[in-house]
């Protein structure tokens, strides 16, 4: 029993170094440009604790922003209270904002925007009304509508407030639905 909860304290350990190191190294250069031995290095173990724990270094970026998506899209689709949504809304976005900036700099957004159509799939999965054709097209619609206005929003220094912008993507959303 011991030895496993070390032995799963050393992997959190190789996974948090590398997660470090790679946001450190992406500071520099793009994510096509990093080497996992350099990678490796950086984060201070060896190229068997990584490939212990990832296949890619696109797999690094899943396990640290997936979460945070994840747990922002449940606030929605549990339908937390507006409060506790906006708030956990509001820190991810203050959080977001540079690490989305990063993202295009070092050119690995499309790990960000897989994750977010992913939880948008699920945010979508049982709108009423649709057909399965149609719940297709509505999916790809919504998720390239929403993730343009959080990019946009988030890029151009996040003026309008949370709940207004929130408001707007409702009303876009409830007209688009309006329309079919």
């Amino acid at each position: 029993m011991a030895a496993t909860k070390h032995a799963q304290a050393i992997q959190q350990d190789s996974q948090t170094y590398l997660t470090e190191a790679l946001f450190q190294l992406l500071e520099k250069k793009t994510l096509s440009e990093i080497k996992i031995t350099e990678l490796v290095a950086r984060a201070g173990v060896s190229r068997m604790a990584f490939y212990r724990n990832y296949d890619s270094v696109e797999d690094i970026l899943r396990q640290h922003f997936a979460p945070k998506l994840t747990h922002l899209f449940d606030n929605v689709i549990f339908e937390q209270s507006d409060t506790v949504k906006y708030d956990d809304m509001q820190a991810f976005f203050d959080a977001f904002a540079s690490e989305l900036r990063l993202s295009l700099k070092a050119h690995f957004e499309y790990v960000i925007r897989d994750l977010f159509t992913e939880n948008m799939a699920r945010y979508y999965a049982n709108w009423p009304n649709l057909s399965p054709e149609q719940l297709k097209y509505w999916q790809v619609f919504m998720t390239n509508g929403v993730y343009g206005i959080w990019r946009e929003w988030l890029l151009t220094g996040q003026k309008e407030s949370l709940t207004d912008l929130h408001a707007l993507i409702k009303k876009l959303q409830a007209s688009t639905e309006s329309a079919l």
